[in-house]
């Protein structure tokens, strides 16, 4: 590589939000307000590996550095998102910037790196785990859009309606607290302790506050029941969390959020809505999403050994076991476990 890799800090990095969105990869992920939630939230260190060629990214692959007693000190690209690729400008080889990341994790004292890509770059590469990543192209006239649903979906849409669901987009930090409380609610249903608030403070600190993130709320006789959490950077809307009180199930309040969140961004001239990633054995959730037109694609984890020096395969974990105790679990006790656990999980 003729330019020089350097490790960066987005945050004090003038001018970094503006040059990410000039490239097509750009995300939400790649925007140093992200990073600051990230380092905020978690004391994570951002370690962005980048070339500049005068003022252009020719290349950069995001890092947070994840320093951790339980779970071992770490690079990765990034957590708690969904996917981060790489931003290539030119015919760079991914393999060959990775032989440098490696070299850094060895002296770093990394006991991995992982990487989370929605393109097949690493083609001869062992996938460490895989996820379906499902997208909303929001370019043809609404009509055609609703169209596109499935029947299902359109009929959950009008079910709500009819029951007199209703919905408010906000950006208020009242309206940020009822989201947490239905956040809770949906965490511990699944046997999951809820993120810890102050990472959903500084979500509206740095996003919500700064017109890149909405929340939508479905209310029924003026009580919350459902709720989401959308980004949105340049031409490309996130759904990145949603809830709901499971008590009110039956007006079907989450299909009318998403569907409100549609035409929001649809209005608004964005061209695509990103519905996140899903598990591949999460057969419900993949049924929801594929039910709103969307296109499915891979999303491929590579976790790179640093002590072995390989490619790791994906072990599996009794999470069903841990989900099960969680739900028995008083709400109390789970915050108290998600504020000390997540910052280890990433």
């Amino acid at each position: 590589m003729a330019n020089e890799i350097q490790i960066i800090n987005p945050i004090e990095c003038s001018g970094w939000d503006e040059l990410v969105l000039s490239t097509p990869e750009y995300s939400i992920f790649h925007s140093s307000s992200w990073a600051r939630i990230l380092c905020d939230s978690y004391h994570y260190t951002p370690h962005y590996f980048t070339v500049f060629n005068q003022k252009e990214i020719i290349f950069s692959l995001p890092f947070m550095e994840i320093k951790s007693y339980i779970t071992g000190n770490r690079g990765v690209s990034l957590p708690f998102s969904d996917y981060c690729d790489p931003i290539i400008r030119q015919e760079e080889n991914l393999s060959g910037i990775l032989e440098e990341v490696t070299k850094y994790a060895k002296d770093a004292g990394w006991k991995y790196f992982e990487i989370r890509l929605t393109h097949d770059q690493l083609k001869e590469t062992i996938i460490y785990k895989i996820y379906f990543r499902h997208i909303l192209q929001l370019a043809p006239n609404l009509d055609t859009i609703w169209e596109s649903l499935r029947d299902s979906t359109r009929r959950n849409i009008n079910k709500a309606i009819s029951s007199g669901v209703t919905i408010k987009i906000s950006n208020s930090f009242e309206d940020l607290m009822e989201y947490y409380r239905l956040h809770c609610i949906t965490r511990k249903y699944h046997g999951l302790p809820p993120q810890p608030l102050k990472f959903f403070i500084s979500i509206y600190q740095h996003l919500i506050v700064c017109r890149m993130g909405i929340i939508i709320l479905a209310k029924h006789k003026n009580k919350s029941v459902a709720g989401n959490i959308y980004f949105h950077v340049g031409k490309k809307a996130y759904f990145k969390y949603g809830a709901s009180d499971r008590k009110y199930q039956q007006y079907r309040a989450s299909n009318l959020v998403m569907w409100e969140a549609i035409q929001h961004y649809h209005s608004n001239s964005y061209a695509s809505l990103c519905f996140g990633r899903t598990d591949i054995e999460d057969s419900g959730l993949l049924q929801y999403k594929n039910g709103w037109g969307t296109e499915s694609s891979i999303i491929r984890y590579h976790k790179y050994d640093t002590l072995q020096g390989h490619f790791l395969n994906s072990k599996s974990t009794n999470k069903h076991t841990m989900s099960k105790v969680c739900k028995c679990l008083p709400l109390g006790v789970l915050h108290l476990i998600g504020s000390l656990c997540y910052r280890h999980i990433g």
